[in-house]
């Protein structure tokens, strides 16, 4: 479909919300009531070429079969069905019954339907637009031939635009984090670029893969996943897609975006990953996600503790890695993520996972976030980071980073990782209309320009490869003897000398550096009393990414400063008499 005709159907339902819904929801409430009510309408157009033949089989069977669904999936042809003998355009030949027909309608979907259904509250929306008068309106609105939303006249990535333009746009409204829904679509191709690519000729043996997103919101990530695969790499095997979401609203719109495409609607699931995964049992092939990042994770925590009093602890063998502070969640996402992995296959796992710098260097050596980077290299999992634009996301201007984790490396790249700097100019364009926070975007050009140097895998002005080490640390803890007014050490009745609290001090030691080297170089020569104790030892990992792209920027000469001093004073000079002529 033409970008004008998409631009028009997406006009024409926002459009809706101040025609119909003005004076009876609040700008907030609009896309609770949009978006089902999208949703809907591309169930009802996609269920129309069989309609006739799942009312007609409803019919002949209702009182002959307790379970009719396979008979009536079987007359779909789909994974879903509604046997009303309305549609969403024939309600309203019966206005005056219009609300309880709607109701019978909603009543006689799929039960993979009605859970849609139920996540959006659409009976309720049904309900209050009845008694406010503007139920007829809503649904004629929807109804319209403009709203040109079935699969034959909108495929499945246009319609992907859809929900995520909608989406924005209400969330721009009303100031909310439209990232909290969706990735920008292009982050999503550079995150597919680097997932498969690299493995593509081992992808054309395998004869189903599993994707995973735990955090999957709209679902736009697991569809075009499945669309590069099928489309760019050609894959002709199964593709099974999962995903996991907490938000009502939005898993709502996930599941009715993979049934609309044929997907198994039992492949998303609802609820909080973190403290009720919806795949115990499962390990996946490819995994992307963009996780909640900067976000307290404090009801999760409350589920996950087990035990009583000062005794409460997290046994949960996802999370025996690490735990992080409760007000940021994100690294617990990729240690649920690796218990996913594949370890028994050739191809092992790939995952794609967006975060912001916290991940890279919050949390001091023994601390949870620190705990899981260490993890992560002490195995060899992290196989390149990507640092991108600040203002590549729709509610965040702070740097973000895609970690690409896997556990079967190329062999060049055993031991190793590479560091890209995909924050300067040569990797974004500026768009000409800024989208939230959002102001640069990635062509595919510049992605095809970051994956280039990925696979060439070579020191440069925007990569560095390092060895897994370079990120490590031992902390030591250095301590001073107390000592009297005379300069003298204080010792112990027991032995031993008493220690000065206060000069307490820790230091960060590389790990390819000697301790006992450093410690004499940079701390017994300055402080000859001083010592560390070896068991207070503690390993520590950090990434400090600016610390490698770091480009000096000289000062302005004297010069240069007392000539722009010079033209400032004249400018202001003729202001003034300007002003006084006046």
């Amino acid at each position: 479909m033409a970008k004008s005709n998409l631009h028009s159907i997406i006009s024409f339902i926002w459009s809706v919300a101040d025609d119909v819904l003005r004076d009876h929801y609040k700008k907030g409430e609009y896309p609770n009531v949009i978006l089902p009510m999208t949703v809907i309408r591309r169930i009802d157009l996609s269920l129309d070429d069989t309609k006739a033949d799942v009312v007609k089989a409803y019919e002949d069977y209702k009182d002959k079969i307790i379970n009719p669904q396979g008979l009536l999936e079987s007359a779909s042809k789909k994974k879903y069905y509604n046997y009303s003998k309305y549609t969403l355009k024939t309600l309203l030949n019966e206005p005056k019954n219009l609300k309880e027909n709607t109701l019978s309608y909603l009543n006689s979907y799929s039960d993979n339907v009605k859970d849609i259904i139920e996540k959006f509250e659409l009976k309720n929306i049904v309900e209050k637009c009845s008694r406010d008068g503007i139920l007829f309106s809503l649904i004629e609105k929807f109804a319209d031939p403009k709203v040109a939303i079935s699969p034959t006249e909108l495929s499945n990535h246009e319609m992907g635009h859809v929900f995520e333009d909608l989406i924005r746009r209400f969330n721009e409204e009303n100031n909310e984090e439209a990232g909290e829904h969706f990735t920008p679509r292009e982050v999503i191709k550079l995150m597919n670029r680097i997932v498969f690519d690299p493995v593509k000729d081992k992808i054309k043996d395998i004869g189903t893969i599993l994707v995973y997103d735990p955090a999957c919101g709209t679902g736009g990530m697991l569809s075009e996943s499945k669309e590069y695969l099928k489309d760019i790499l050609k894959y002709d095997g199964f593709i099974h897609l999962f995903g996991q979401e907490v938000n009502d609203k939005t898993y709502a719109t996930c599941k009715a975006d993979l049934l609309i495409k044929g997907e198994d609607p039992d492949g998303v699931a609802f609820g909080s990953t973190l403290s009720n995964d919806g795949f115990p049992d499962k390990k996946f092939d490819f995994m992307l996600t963009n996780p909640p990042y900067g976000k307290t994770w404090k009801d999760d925590q409350k589920k996950l503790l087990v035990g009583d009093g000062k005794k409460k602890q997290i046994v949960d063998s996802r999370f025996q890695i690490g735990i992080p502070r409760v007000s940021d969640g994100q690294l617990l996402f990729v240690e649920h993520m690796l218990s996913k992995m594949k370890t028994d296959t050739e191809l092992g796992s790939r995952i794609a996972s967006v975060h912001n710098g916290s991940a890279l260097f919050t949390g001091d050596a023994g601390q949870g976030e620190s705990e899981i980077r260490k993890y992560l290299f002490e195995n060899d999992l992290i196989d390149a980071i990507i640092a991108l634009h600040s203002d590549m996301f729709y509610n965040t201007g702070i740097p973000t980073y895609i970690l690409l984790i896997t556990n079967k490396k190329h062999e060049k790249r055993v031991g190793k990782i590479q560091l890209i700097n995909a924050t300067s100019e040569e990797f974004y364009t500026n768009l000409k209309k800024t989208l939230g926070q959002k102001r640069v975007e990635i062509t595919d050009a510049q992605i095809n320009k970051i994956y280039e140097i990925y696979t060439k895998f070579e020191n440069s002005e925007f990569s560095k490869i390092f060895s897994n080490k370079e990120f490590g640390y031992t902390q030591i803890k250095v301590h001073q003897p107390k000592k009297d007014e005379k300069g003298n050490i204080i010792r112990k009745k027991m032995g031993g000398v008493e220690i000065d609290k206060s000069l307490e001090d820790i230091e960060n030691i590389p790990l390819k550096m000697d301790i006992d080297t450093f410690f004499n170089e940079e701390v017994k020569k300055y402080y000859p009393d001083a010592w560390y104790e070896p068991d207070e030892s503690k390993i520590g990992y950090e990434i400090n990414f600016n610390k490698y792209f770091y480009k000096f920027t000289p000062p302005r000469s004297s010069d240069v400063i007392l000539n722009e001093l010079r033209i400032l004073d004249k400018e202001t000079d003729s202001l003034l008499k300007e002003l006084l002529k006046d």
